[in-house]
């Protein structure tokens, strides 16, 4: 369980480091982070940190893909933890 929480964390802080580097590089017409790597981060366990982040500094808050997109990843990403933390997974 300790590996798990130390993995949550750093992949909770390496979405947060993408989505504040994407808004600058939007801001000031640099490279972008494509929204397939922003999306494929969230699902390996960022989604709760992407989806606060966004919000905060009001990145790709029109896009419903984030918008709708990461609470359902979150959702599903808590009942599977839930599945787990009860034996059936």
């Amino acid at each position: 369980m300790e590996k798990i929480i130390i993995y949550l964390i750093a992949i909770s802080v390496f979405s947060v480091g993408l989505c504040c580097y994407d808004k600058l590089a939007a801001k000031y017409k640099k490279q972008r982070i494509s929204e397939k790597a922003l999306l494929i981060v969230s699902i390996l366990g960022g989604a709760a940190a992407m989806y606060i982040t966004m919000c905060i500094i009001r990145h790709k808050t029109k896009h419903n893909k984030f918008m709708v997109g990461l609470p359902i990843i979150i959702l599903v990403q808590m009942a599977i933890l839930l599945l787990k933390c009860i034996g059936i997974l």
